[in-house]
């Protein structure tokens, strides 16, 4: 096994360095079984039961993540939506909890429409505002406050350690979507969250070819068992296969999201003041509202997503769009390629997302061919 005193980036390179025991092979197997047999005694010596709640590869991923955010425990499940949802359905019929306004839609949705039919209130705060935060935060009342930095798709930063504060003083837990930012560049853990949260079909897994979701928790307390708990008793599983594609994923986390970053950055300072943009959103440029706050907490750059909002609204954003030859007009991000989405069209009449707004998830190809590209686009209109 690789040191654990190890860096980050040599412990996501070596997967912690797992060898199977057979062949000491380099690349671990895919673990495929289901069930797992049973000692004379009938106890599970090797500690696996059954496979809605166990599988080898689980613990690889799961192993590596928590070392990697400085928690004490992670889950893995089948999608960013069933992690995300995770936490929520561990509580009890009628808890209050608070979430940003502007944030992944598809789990605000589910928040304004499933979960309030479970009996879960939610009030939603203006991201970035710890004022706006703290008014609607219920002591003894509010058991969750759900947080996102930077938010999708407008990249406000929200002070992590400001906002453990507030859900301290009510008694309720912290819990970041940390999925934009990954370990490579915030540990939210670090900051007083309770639990980190990604849709490691982002990021984590790096190639737009797995579904997976991951938590991981500062304690392996109460959270962390009643999260298990949901994951065994709705059967929100990861597949064995993506496991495995999960893993292989992250061995090059640190080295994509590096690139990604310095790519995103370029753009953005390239962009900046262009006469066919009204704003450029990305928390690494110095005129962002919260750019100290990101300086502070976001240590290994600024990510991989941006934002432009183009002069003369949708029609001229979509236009840009579809001129573009490079970025690919598809939903998702954190892959090694470049997307473009107009986000407020996928997301349809209730989103707080303004129409002439374009994201961008910035790949690793040549910085300057982005960059040409988007200038093209803009410069056809």
């Amino acid at each position: 096994m690789t040191p654990k005193t190890s860096k980050p980036e040599t412990l996501a390179a070596q997967a912690m360095g797992y060898m199977e025991p057979e062949f000491d092979s380099v690349i671990p197997p895919i673990h495929m079984a289901t069930t797992y047999k049973r000692a004379a005694d009938l106890s599970y010596p090797k500690g696996a039961v059954y496979g809605r709640d166990q599988n080898p590869g689980y613990g690889q991923v799961e192993d590596l993540l928590t070392h990697l955010e400085g928690g004490a425990a992670s889950l893995v499940f089948a999608s960013g939506m069933a992690a995300a949802t995770a936490p929520f359905l561990a509580l009890t019929p009628g808890a209050h909890v608070l979430a940003p306004k502007v944030m992944y839609w598809a789990l605000r949705s589910w928040l304004t429409g499933w979960a309030a039919r479970w009996g879960i209130r939610t009030d939603f705060y203006t991201s970035g505002d710890l004022d706006d935060m703290k008014r609607l935060a219920r002591p003894g009342e509010t058991k969750l406050i759900w947080m996102e930095t930077p938010s999708n798709p407008m990249w406000d930063v929200t002070d992590i350690a400001g906002a453990s504060d507030i859900a301290k003083g009510v008694g309720a837990y912290l819990i970041c979507d940390s999925t934009v930012s990954t370990p490579a560049i915030t540990r939210p853990i670090e900051h007083g969250a309770d639990a980190v949260m990604h849709s490691a079909t982002k990021y984590l897994n790096g190639h737009s070819d797995v579904l997976a979701g991951t938590l991981t928790f500062a304690e392996e307390g109460d959270l962390y068992r009643e999260c298990r708990l949901v994951r065994k008793e709705v059967g929100n599983i990861l597949g064995a296969v993506e496991a495995w594609l999960l893993l292989r994923g992250m061995r090059t986390l640190y080295v994509r999201v590096k690139q990604a970053s310095a790519n995103a950055l370029a753009i953005a300072e390239a962009l900046q003041g262009h006469n066919k943009l009204e704003a450029v959103l990305y928390p690494g440029l110095e005129r962002h509202p919260n750019h100290d706050v990101a300086r502070r907490q976001m240590t290994g750059g600024f990510g991989g997503m941006l934002s432009i909002r183009v002069k003369g609204g949708m029609e001229a954003a979509v236009a840009v769009s579809n001129r573009l030859k490079l970025f690919v007009p598809a939903t998702s991000l954190g892959g090694v390629e470049s997307l473009v989405e107009h986000r407020a069209s996928i997301e349809g009449p209730d989103t707080p997302v303004p129409d002439d707004l374009l994201r961008l998830s910035v790949g690793i190809e040549d910085t300057q061919d982005l960059i040409a590209d988007l200038r093209q686009a803009l410069d056809s209109l």
